[in-house]
């Protein structure tokens, strides 16, 4: 009887689809080169994440001129006041033990904590809110716990805070050093000189953080809400004032001429490419304004590319290659704000005069070309284009046209030469004389 005759269970066997599949069988894995059978055996055959050794290394042979050997040798730490002596196996080579201190003796730092004497004490440092013994066992604790000040609160004999005790460490400090300076310019670039301990910041600090860190998911969905909607009204009244702020120049000085002139096909009016760059900087002014904090290197390459986005490369080319002729860097070497300000205004005006020269050039074009043809019209000897008598003054007739749209008249006219002007019959006595010609 085994347990499916106890529970009642059928004895046949699970169908296929409960049997346990088959597993690819693994493939062997690889020894790695420099590395015997029985210690990767050992490791399960699972390699170190990081080897402590190249195995280049592994195989090397030791020198055959040296001798090593290892000894159970003391040795000192300096980082010891006693002369407590350790043992510990020290490798010799050909017999000579190894010189010098401890290696791990380097990694024993420790806090220089400045010490006073009675007459300081009672010349600078006095505070009815502390007796000499509570300083005195204060400075013995900050010397021994390296400024731990949560071990030096936990093990001072009177209940202080961890504010006060560094309030206290730090006042007297400050005042010792300033004390013993030739002058306060001599110890103004201290770290406690210029950041004093403002013990009422640091109270107020970490009563916010246990706030923050006992509040409930939904406080803190709440704050989060709140966060998200002062940065939209500050982003949105920023935008407004970016908005108001910048006013587009008065063209006044460009000309009222400048609105009818020809421009070429391609090109920007200097007036268009004012406005343009001016509402292009608007832009650029606004999105800088919403980053806070930015570089004014990188503020000057946006206003740069928001002026020259009218442009074509070329155009861009040309207006680099006219700043090196006059000398004058592409990029501000000292970018101050006036300086970035003239830097870019030239740049406008560059453009500006590129501009003109385009139009001109055109402008120039456009008259040569019409000299030309004037002057083909006027000369006889022209074979471009050759005028008929009286073609010059007949008046344009429209060609008659029948409902259908087929042209009357079209074949007789074609039969017709030149002289022919009229289509009334001829009368009997020029057809005799035509008959006669042709007899004779």
């Amino acid at each position: 009887m085994d347990a499916k005759d106890i529970l009642g269970l059928p004895k046949n066997a699970l169908p296929l689809s409960q049997e346990k599949k088959s597993k690819p069988p693994k493939e062997p894995q690889r020894k790695p080169d420099g590395i015997s059978r029985e210690v990767y055996m050992l490791t399960g055959g699972v390699p170190p994440l990081m080897p402590a050794i190249d195995t280049s290394q592994l195989k090397r042979r030791p020198p055959t001129d040296e001798k090593v050997t290892w000894q159970w040798l003391s040795f000192s730490n300096s980082a010891r006041k006693d002369d407590l002596k350790l043992y510990h196996w020290v490798r010799v080579v050909n017999g000579v033990p190894p010189t010098g201190d401890y290696p791990f003796a380097k990694y024993n730092k420790s806090v220089d904590v400045i010490k006073y004497t009675d007459e300081e004490y009672e010349n600078y440092l006095t505070n009815p809110k502390w007796s000499k013994e509570e300083t005195d066992t204060l400075f013995e604790l900050c010397e021994r716990f390296d400024l731990r000040f949560v071990l030096i609160a936990d093990r001072f004999p009177s209940s202080r805070t961890v504010e006060e005790l560094k309030d206290r460490y730090y006042c007297v400090t400050r005042a010792i050093l300033i004390a013993r300076a030739p002058s306060p310019a001599d110890v103004s670039a201290h770290q406690l000189i210029k950041e004093p301990y403002n013990v009422k910041q640091e109270t107020e600090r970490k009563r916010a953080l246990s706030m923050v860190l006992s509040q409930t998911k939904y406080q803190e969905r709440k704050d989060v809400e709140v966060l998200a909607e002062a940065k939209r009204i500050h982003e949105s009244r920023i935008l407004a004032k970016s908005a108001e702020e910048p006013e587009v120049p008065s063209t006044s000085d460009v000309g009222t001429e400048n609105a009818d002139r020809t421009v070429l096909p391609g090109s920007v009016s200097p007036v268009s490419g004012a406005a343009t760059a001016v509402a292009d900087n608007a832009t650029t002014l606004a999105s800088l304004r919403m980053m806070r904090v930015y570089l004014r290197t990188y503020a000057l390459d946006q206003m740069v590319q928001a002026v020259s986005a009218s442009a074509g490369l070329r155009t861009i080319k040309r207006v680099e290659q006219t700043l090196q002729d006059l000398g004058v860097n592409l990029k501000p070497k000292v970018p101050t704000k006036s300086v970035c300000g003239e830097h870019l205004e030239l740049r406008k005006e560059i453009l500006t005069l590129l501009n003109l020269q385009k139009q001109l050039q055109y402008k120039e074009a456009e008259g040569s070309s019409y000299r030309e043809g004037s002057y083909n019209t006027d000369t006889p000897e022209t074979p471009k284009r050759s005028h008929r008598a009286g073609e010059q003054d007949r008046p344009f007739v429209p060609e008659p046209s029948s409902f259908g749209g087929d042209r009357i008249g079209k074949r007789d006219q074609k039969r017709k030469g030149p002289g022919r002007s009229s289509d009334a019959p001829s009368s009997p006595a020029t057809k005799r004389a035509r008959k006669l010609k042709a007899d004779g």
